[in-house]
């Protein structure tokens, strides 16, 4: 009954006072709305980037041999160490913490179907690229097989753009290629994949075959690089160190010289960039907050307006018996009040932009990254908590004023 009351006294007070009430409800919604989507779009972006990291390379190390910094065992420094196969082989077999591995061996090559050519970067690879690299197939086909490699087959996976460049709109499964004048059979293609990482140019633009076929063929021994992945994404640290041990014995260099084995730690790259993107989301929730603060001002004014415009009221009330706590949860009660119905309608355009906003088409540019913000628990959270702090804050004092007028002289009030 208490709660009816207090709400009818609410909708009184809205109707009476329409144009500050709707100014101020205007003022909270967008300052919900400026926080919202200032956020949402934060969030998107450090996904996008995370995703985009992420694809060239799903939490492994890229590492390959360097030269020795340091001297060992009476060895000179600037010894080249170069890498070889047998060397994945070795690190699998003694690390028990490497959940996947891959050597990598490439070179420029040109692709020729008929009278159309493109000249992109081909790899050979173990199949287990497809998870070191998030290589996963187009629908209709597959990325390479442990048979391919056993076999040394002559197939190929190719990047959407390659594919694109080569055979236009249809399905390049199953058909057939020249690399360098050597026939190869497509066995998949890559969709179109977000990176914000590579080398020798984006995996949408490369060519991919058996590491047994590209040797068979080239004649290399040494390879280009390696891509570990650690079962672990926390143990990457340890993995490297016990990688440059078991090596160091085999190459006769220092454990401890980082120059003999280069190395790029994806999951250290991806957390400071997560901290960065941590420290930009929180600086636009801050000036989303700021912005719903002001209008938390303004509902401040409206209320101690009300106030005096209602002395007279409160010392009848107070006269009957109403206690101090009643006048105080009162006004908290109407000033909270106001500040849900904008928050709402702030939370609802939001919505409404952020899906609309989902609905345009972002395949490249920037739109790819900022056109997909997340409307997400932690962004919502966020905005409801700073919301709440507003309303409470902004009733508290004008009601605090009410709860402490003196009920005789809010009596003679005119």
């Amino acid at each position: 009954m208490f709660s009816i009351l207090m709400i009818r006294e609410f909708l009184e007070d809205i109707r009476q006072q329409k144009t500050r009430a709707v100014l101020t409800t205007v003022a909270i919604a967008w300052g919900c709305l400026t926080m919202i989507l200032l956020m949402a779009f934060g969030r998107g972006l450090a996904f996008r980037m995370r995703e985009g990291l992420l694809n060239a390379g799903n939490m492994s190390i890229m590492m390959g041999g360097g030269q020795t910094g340091m001297k060992f065992e009476g060895l000179p420094l600037g010894r080249r160490i170069a890498l070889v196969e047998d060397d994945a082989r070795v690190l699998e077999q003694s690390i028990p913490m490497i959940a996947e591995i891959s050597p990598q061996q490439g070179k420029w090559v040109r692709l020729r179907i008929g009278d159309k050519s493109a000249s992109t970067f081909m790899e050979g690879v173990y199949p287990s690229f497809e998870i070191l690299r998030r290589m996963y197939p187009a629908a209709g086909g597959r990325f390479l097989n442990e048979k391919d490699q056993q076999e040394k087959r002559r197939v190929v996976f190719l990047g959407s753009e390659v594919s694109k460049e080569l055979y236009g709109a249809d399905s390049p499964i199953g058909k057939g290629l020249q690399i360098d004048g050597v026939p190869f059979t497509v066995v998949g293609t890559l969709p179109k994949k977000l990176q914000t990482a590579m080398n020798n140019g984006p995996d949408d633009r490369r060519a991919i075959i058996p590491f047994s076929t590209f040797q068979s063929i080239y004649g290399t021994r040494t390879i280009n690089s390696m891509l570990v992945q650690p079962a672990r994404p926390g143990e990457s640290k340890q993995v490297l160190q016990e990688i440059r041990r078991v090596l160091g014995r085999k190459y006769r260099f220092d454990p401890a010289d980082e120059n003999a084995i280069w190395a790029w730690d994806m999951a250290e790259a991806i957390s400071v960039q997560d901290k960065v993107f941590k420290g930009l989301n929180i600086f636009m929730a801050v000036i989303g907050a700021m912005t719903l603060i002001i209008a938390g001002v303004g509902v401040a004014n409206i209320m101690y307006v009300v106030v005096k415009e209602r002395t007279r009221e409160i010392g009848i009330k107070r006269a009957c018996g109403a206690k101090r706590r009643h006048i105080l949860f009162q006004f908290t009660f109407e000033a909270v009040g106001m500040a849900i119905v904008g928050g709402l309608a702030g939370f609802l355009a939001a919505a409404g932009i952020v899906r609309a906003v989902w609905m345009v088409p972002a395949q490249e540019g920037a739109m790819e990254f900022l056109g997909r913000p997340l409307l997400s628990p932690a962004v919502i959270w966020t905005a409801v908590t700073v919301l709440g702090v507003t309303g409470v804050v902004a009733g508290l004092f004008p009601a605090r004023k009410a709860a402490n007028l003196d009920p005789i002289e809010s009596l003679r009030y005119e």
